[in-house]
């Protein structure tokens, strides 16, 4: 019931304000009629001069309540000095206005104008009334009658003032979250974007060095090139195996055809390893320092950046050889993944280009996401080079040791 008379309020706010300002002046003509017994019953025909008055002034509430309080303090210290007595029903257009203004402006200024009032009122019905009405009614009745109105009207612009900050502090906390997934989302696009180019790149230039080494020896050495094509088999099988797991990714968490198989690491190195070397490729892989146990993700983060390095010799340094150089200290582990190939000439603008291709861009990435680095470049001996440095997490193994 409140709520659809508050809406048909809200909605016409004219017929409101005029219910308003007939209610105050009939008010202010019964409140002109009352007297103290033995005291002079003063005219009407003033008093209804003064509401009228009081009552164009309480129209201005809303958009001028600066302009209404001065109105309406007038009319009531002029009832006052013609000898009506300050009763709350004379009151009530400037208790109206000071609500308003105690709604609609600062508490500075509230502050400021009711004190005004309240002196004004009191000294016009001290020094002026004619009827020599109690002290006590031209004192206290006023504050009193004042300070009801202002203390409703701030307690209103307390509550709005809180209502809109928790709707900003809602609006702002939505915006966030809104903005929170944007970036996970983005950044779960660039993860699988950097693991579908990492497939992608490594086993299709595997696939392309093994179809053109056999094509090529299928004259020449036909039990070789059987071999090369069972290897490229094998390898588009594990390109379609990745690319499934991959794709996975992509899928809800209650689909039953995502796949199980872990992410690769540092373990399968000798399978890439094996993979590359028949295209064509010689490694040497070597390791310094006791082998621990990885994160899963610098794991998976070392071994894409060892297959991408090898993808790039493959397709850039035919008939080099590559060294794969691991490195474990007490904290971190460096990877190095160095080449034989010619030395480089100056790179021109297209070199350059191919140079900030999306193989090192991802392997920098994937590096900095845990918290590693990575340098590549060419060496003045001749041959590329790839060095990375990945931390080296403690694992619940390792802090299950050093606990006595």
């Amino acid at each position: 019931m409140s709520t659809n008379l508050q809406r048909s309020m809200t909605r016409h706010p004219r017929v409101v304000d005029t219910a308003i300002v007939v209610t105050l002046f009939v008010l202010f003509l019964v409140g002109a009629e009352i007297t103290l017994p033995g005291a002079t019953q003063p005219a009407l025909w003033p008093a209804a001069l003064i509401a009228v008055n009081a009552c164009a002034g309480v129209l201005l509430s809303r958009s001028h309540p600066r302009t209404a309080v001065a109105v309406t303090t007038v009319c009531a210290m002029t009832a006052s000095a013609l000898g009506y007595l300050l009763t709350v029903l004379i009151l009530a257009p400037a208790m109206v206005a000071i609500y308003w203004l105690a709604v609609l402006t600062d508490r500075r200024t509230t502050r400021y104008y009711c004190v005004g009032v309240i002196a004004l009122l009191v000294a016009a019905a001290t020094l002026l009334d004619p009827a020599d009405h109690p002290l006590v009614l031209k004192t206290v009745a006023p504050v009193a009658y004042i300070l009801v109105p202002v203390t409703t009207g701030s307690s209103r612009r307390m509550r709005h003032a809180y209502l809109d900050a928790v709707h900003a502090r809602a609006e702002h906390a939505e915006r966030t979250r809104e903005e929170e997934a944007r970036h996970r989302v983005t950044e779960e696009r660039m993860r699988i974007a950097r693991e579908l180019h990492d497939v992608v790149a490594h086993h299709l230039a595997l696939a392309n060095a093994q179809a053109t080494t056999a094509a090529h020896l299928s004259r020449t050495n036909p039990e070789q090139s059987r071999r090369m094509l069972t290897d490229l088999s094998g390898t588009t099988s594990s390109a379609l195996r990745e690319l499934k797991a991959t794709v996975g990714l992509l899928r809800h968490e209650g689909d039953s055809d995502a796949p199980l198989e872990p992410s690769p690491g540092l373990s399968r190195l000798p399978e890439l390893i094996v993979a590359v070397e028949s295209a064509g490729l010689q490694v040497a892989l070597t390791t310094e320092g006791r082998e621990r146990p990885l994160s899963p993700g610098v794991d998976l983060t070392a071994y894409r950046i060892v297959q991408e390095a090898l993808t790039n010799i493959t397709k850039h340094a035919v008939g080099a050889t590559a060294c794969v150089r691991l490195g474990y200290s007490a904290d971190r582990l460096t990877i190095t993944v160095t080449d034989n190939g010619p030395v480089a000439a100056p790179a021109g603008p297209t070199d350059r280009a191919a140079a900030r291709g999306y193989g090192l861009m991802g392997m920098r990435e994937r590096a900095h996401s845990v918290g590693g680095n990575l340098e590549a470049g060419h060496r003045p001996e001749g041959g590329f080079e790839v060095s990375t440095a990945l931390p080296l997490y403690p694992q619940p193994s390792e802090e299950e040791e050093r606990t006595p």
